[in-house]
């Protein structure tokens, strides 16, 4: 699976990774993750990427040139060209039914904005598909790029130890139940015990006791998932 991360501070990046299962799927040839700086496309020699919003109004706005031609560029280094995502609260929300469908790709090129956000015409020209991470804003697209990649990577085959760890994860395939609670050492602390069912040894027990207690916290915590009252359209990406 390869990302191409295009960004105007490509070093917030630098420890995401190299830390936990991202830096062992880099190492292990698994996954790639190659940044680009946006600043290396401009024409001018301040490499000035944005300016004053046509219009009025407060902020900046990232100029068309150097970002369409970051992308042409960095497409046309390896086939595929992959599948642009633009970064921006105006997207479609990242669900992890989006997420599977991007973990599918052989290749995403995650594009961070930055200050107001891009000139139109850049996704006029580039037709990205636009992804949300939620209904808030944040200071720019490198944290939500983070983030699908962290999603993306865990379907990827051999990134995590166990091939069923993401089996019964929250929102996983088919699931509309929240994961079951979790236990491990000690048995008791500080007046809480450990279900004994869990320390049975009866597989099918177990296996019940978690379905009930996805079913509870699903009710407790999220009963829309439940109830749905609409399903969300596929990307036509």
């Amino acid at each position: 699976m390869r990302f191409d991360v295009l960004t105007l501070f490509p070093e917030i990046f630098t420890g995401y990774l190299s830390q936990s299962l991202l830096k062992l799927a880099i190492e292990r040839g698994l996954v790639r993750i190659d940044l680009h700086n946006i600043r290396d496309w401009t024409h001018d020699k301040h490499h000035c990427v944005d300016d004053r919003p046509f219009g009025g109004g407060p902020g900046m706005v990232i100029k068309p040139e150097p970002v369409v031609e970051c992308v042409e560029a960095v497409q046309a280094q390896a086939s595929p060209p992959g599948q642009l995502i633009l970064l921006s609260p105006q997207g479609r929300t990242l669900d992890q039914r989006l997420v599977e469908q991007l973990a599918a790709q052989p290749r995403l090129v995650l594009l961070c904005g930055r200050y107001e956000g891009f000139d139109q015409r850049v996704s006029d020209i580039l037709n990205p598909l636009e992804v949300s991470i939620g209904d808030f804003v944040i200071n720019g697209g490198e944290v939500a790029a983070m983030l699908v990649i962290d999603a993306v990577i865990r379907l990827t085959p051999g990134v995590l130890g166990d091939e069923d760890s993401g089996r019964y994860d929250s929102f996983s395939t088919g699931n509309r139940l929240l994961e079951f609670a979790q236990y491990t050492r000690p048995r008791a602390y500080r007046g809480l015990q450990v279900p004994d069912v869990l320390l049975s040894g009866d597989h099918g027990a177990i296996a019940r006791w978690r379905e009930q207690s996805s079913l509870e916290r699903t009710q407790q915590r999220r009963p829309d998932l439940l109830n749905p009252s609409s399903e969300p359209s596929s990307p036509d990406k």
